[in-house]
């Protein structure tokens, strides 16, 4: 079993992110830890703990006192020995008093940072301490590193001077995403425009091989790490498994039911956590397992799937279609996506939005 927890605090809201405002008030925030270890004395049943993430937000952007409580309420969930712990940060956050202390509390970092790129990091109101971030790595080995491409007059030599950079400092995992203009966003507002797609191609190819070079293996469609350093906790959310989500706004899977909480504060503040639920049908679940599970670069397992559903996967209509058309490959344990259509991801996995068994 996992945990997600989101903190929905950040030390200033980035032009893409869709949380409205920055809350700094202690006693909001204090109110909010609160109503936290409410929801989790309420929803958790006392599993053993395989992956918490500790995100969404920027939960460094507390301070140490507020900290120091969160993990208090943490402390009061079973973690395994070897449980891997991530906690999301903005470099801006990590002085050397909170690394010290996190040090002893979580065993992999999350640092997000777009780009290095000055003149864009002004653009989506974002900041990089880059002295803060090489720091970081005197007390972790694990860390993830974001980064994000497809900004509005970004070069392919700008995207190279960012993996350069990212590859110099050789974290254990480097997670980079297109740019995706959600609405609510300042850029959506503001009617920033999207990438040509040819130049998007063009860096997602330099994106694979700038880091193939490095060493990286490519394991999910944004995800690259060396070896024996995946996501632990994100795939289990491409595996289909079953995770705990707490906080506001937080999702979560649990047997059959997915949930999503609400992202009213105020009414999360008053106890109202869940803002809607969903036992799922088969139809659903198979669905759910196809999106997320194609998003591997080795997809799909054949046992696995033929375990959890009594059905042979090369078997399903759906299935045996988009091989015959090359769009997916197999063998004898895996379905995945041909490498040559990864790109185009979304196009494939949008056939299995409707997916129903044969009756």
């Amino acid at each position: 079993m996992s945990i997600y927890i989101h903190i929905p605090f950040c030390s200033k809201i980035c032009a893409y992110c869709d949380f409205p405002k920055v809350i700094k008030d202690k006693k909001i925030i204090d109110k909010y830890l609160t109503e936290l270890e409410k929801e989790i004395e309420e929803n958790y049943k006392g599993e053993n703990i395989k992956t918490l993430y500790i995100g969404g937000g920027t939960p460094t952007s507390l301070n140490l006192k507020q900290l120091k409580k969160l993990f208090k309420i943490i402390d009061k969930i079973k973690i395994d020995k070897d449980a891997e712990i991530t906690i999301e940060a903005n470099s801006e956050d990590l002085s050397e008093e909170k690394l010290k202390f996190l040090k002893g509390k979580v065993n992999r970092l999350s640092i997000g940072i777009e780009t290095f790129n000055e003149d864009i990091l002004k653009e989506i109101n974002r900041s990089v301490n880059l002295k803060n971030i090489k720091n970081s790595f005197k007390y972790f080995k694990n860390i993830n590193l974001d980064l994000m491409y497809g900004f509005k007059n970004q070069k392919l030599e700008d995207l190279e001077k960012d993996l350069k950079i990212i590859a110099d400092l050789n974290p254990t995992h480097i997670s980079i995403y297109s740019l995706i203009i959600e609405p609510n966003t300042l850029l959506y507002i503001n009617n920033y425009p999207i990438m040509d797609e040819d130049l998007e191609i063009k860096m997602h190819e330099l994106i694979k091989k700038s880091l193939k070079e490095k060493g990286y293996i490519w394991y999910e469609i944004s995800n690259y790490s060396k070896k024996n350093f995946e996501s632990k906790h994100n795939l289990v959310y491409w595996n289909n498994e079953n995770y705990y989500g707490f906080g506001l706004g937080a999702g979560g899977y649990i047997k059959n039911i997915r949930y999503q909480n609400t992202r009213s504060l105020t009414k999360y503040l008053n106890g109202m956590y869940k803002l809607e639920q969903k036992e799922l049908d088969i139809n659903e679940k198979i669905q759910n397992e196809f999106i997320l599970g194609l998003r591997k670069i080795n997809g799909i397992n054949k046992k696995e799937f033929e375990k959890k559903y009594n059905i042979k996967l090369e078997e399903l209509d759906v299935v045996k279609e988009l091989l015959n058309k090359k769009l997916l490959k197999q063998n004898e344990k895996k379905v995945y996506i041909n490498p040559k259509y990864i790109y185009t991801s979304n196009e494939i996995l949008l056939k299995f939005i409707d997916f129903t068994l044969p009756t």
